[in-house]
């Protein structure tokens, strides 16, 4: 039976099978083909990885060129101060979300007091800058003495040109330009630099002197545009070119005006050569005087040359460069160039969404990366200091539950948000952290002082339009009036008295 059925398997297939032809199935991209017109544009195309790519020698052109250019350009440095503003403002807030609001209060006491006093706000903004035209930031836990707080931690910002390995160790794939990984990916130590590579007067170090930095005690700040990479390349880097090509632009518009307006007038005549006109020294001058008249030889007559820079697209021509330069990072035309003349309030606030959810992006992005770990770190130094601190704190091991408030963004109409922000609150579509956070604030902050105005208002007999500013004054009776009503017109407090 077994044998049977093993000859039908093993049976050869008939003629007109073993003919049959196999057929290939071809996709087709226009964008894969390569032909004559498109291979210059494609030439520069490459199948690196993410390191092997921004290989130091490129990151350090791309920081080189960024930096020249947000230095000697007017809109790159706006466009790069803007967003470091926009994004940081005045700085983060801390509301620790412990179950003690005693010690809530505390805690965000002492740490807003150690944030002012080593200036973290403008760390952040110009670790932010340093992102945008550098690539990315770094920042070295360190303790400051000077400091006139408890905790003597510190952040040393340190630019990117400074972490690096010196003696290359490209046979090792776990160093990468100055960061050394373990076998999961988890950075190890940082190798930093005792002096900057373009630092001129650093001649007690050579340029192999370097630290090893746990990674612990680093925070890097960097945005990382494809898996596995470990370094960051400028962000205004596809806009360096529209930068140079405006600048040209705006160079060549200047130097074709002030070429015509430096010939203040032509001397030209419609004779034929060697015809009834005078006889003039071609290409001769003669200096003028303001407010003269003259006689011109016969036949000649006075003509000025016309002015055609800047031309009619000279307005437009810049307004979409910048409108590219800035997409690249979600900001829209108004914000980068300073111009909202062209907008109305429905594309203004349309434009401006994009803008922001970016901001929030950024925002939560350094929440993770840096303040997580400054606040865990300063955390972990105010504990141990007797009395600073409340004492149970120090037997909590786990994560201190807490959340960070940035500068809210103005509403274009304060009017129109207000009503929108009490129809949310009635309809209970809301709360009030929520509606306090838009704004930045912490909404217990917030409602403890309102509960002190309030008191105080009632202590001095004042209504809420009363307390208003700029709310009228109260009116003096006129001549003849009962004198009992100004006495207790006198009597009454006004304002703060």
């Amino acid at each position: 039976m077994f044998k049977w059925l093993t000859s039908r398997n093993t049976r050869p297939q008939p003629a007109k099978d073993c003919r049959r032809a196999a057929r290939v199935i071809k996709a087709r991209f226009d964008s894969a083909q390569t032909n004559a017109e498109n291979r210059r544009h494609w030439a520069a195309a490459d199948g690196l990885s993410p390191n092997a790519a921004i290989r130091p020698e490129i990151r350090r052109i791309l920081r080189n060129r960024s930096r020249y250019e947000v230095a000697n350009n007017s809109y790159a440095r706006g466009i790069v101060l803007t967003l470091a503003n926009d994004t940081i403002g005045t700085g983060p807030r801390l509301q620790m979300l412990l179950k003690d609001p005693a010690a809530n209060r505390q805690i965000e006491k002492a740490f807003s007091e150690w944030a002012d006093a080593i200036g973290l706000a403008d760390k952040l903004r110009t670790m932010r800058m340093t992102r945008a035209d550098s690539g990315e930031a770094f920042g070295v836990f360190t303790s400051n003495p000077a400091l006139l707080t408890p905790v003597k931690l510190d952040l040393k910002p340190l630019e990117a040109d400074q972490v690096a390995t010196p003696y290359g160790a490209w046979f090792d794939p776990r160093f990468i330009d100055g960061i050394v990984f373990d076998q999961h990916g988890n950075p190890v130590e940082y190798h930093v630099l005792k002096a900057h590579p373009g630092d001129a007067i650093a001649w007690e170090f050579t340029p192999l002197d370097f630290d090893r930095v746990p990674a612990a005690s680093v925070v890097h700040y960097f945005r990382a545009d494809r898996p596995g990479q470990r370094r960051g390349i400028p962000e205004i880097t596809p806009a360096l070119p529209l930068f140079a090509q405006l600048r040209r632009y705006t160079l060549a518009v200047i130097a074709a005006a002030e070429t015509a307006a430096d010939f203040a007038a032509v001397l030209y005549t419609d004779s034929p050569a060697n015809g009834e006109a005078d006889p003039v020294e071609p290409m001769d001058t003669v200096d003028l005087e303001r407010r003269m008249a003259t006689v011109l030889p016969g036949g000649w007559k006075l003509g000025q040359i016309t002015a055609e820079q800047p031309a009619t697209t000279y307005a437009e021509f810049k307004k979409e460069i910048l409108n590219e330069i800035a997409r690249c990072l979600n900001m829209p035309f108004n914000v980068a160039a300073g111009n909202s003349s062209g907008y109305n309030y429905a594309s203004g606030r349309l434009d401006h969404q994009t803008y922001f959810k970016s901001i929030r992006v950024d925002q939560s992005h350094i929440e993770a990366v840096i303040l997580d770990r400054i606040l865990a770190a300063w955390m972990s130094e105010a504990v141990l200091i007797e009395g600073y601190l409340p004492q149970s704190l120090r037997n909590v091991t786990a994560r201190f539950p807490h959340q960070w408030f940035w500068d809210g963004q103005e509403h274009v109409d304060p009017s129109k948000e207000a009503t929108a922000q009490a129809t949310r609150l009635a309809n209970h579509t809301t709360t009030l952290a929520n509606e306090y956070a838009r704004h930045g604030q912490n909404w217990e902050v917030q409602l403890r002082q309102r509960a002190k105005e309030m008191s105080l208002m009632n202590q001095l007999g004042l209504s809420v339009a009363q307390a208003v500013p700029g709310a009228p004054a109260p009116v003096a009776p006129e001549p003849g009036n009962d004198t009992n009503d100004q006495e207790e017109l006198d009597e009454q407090p006004v304002g703060d008295e």
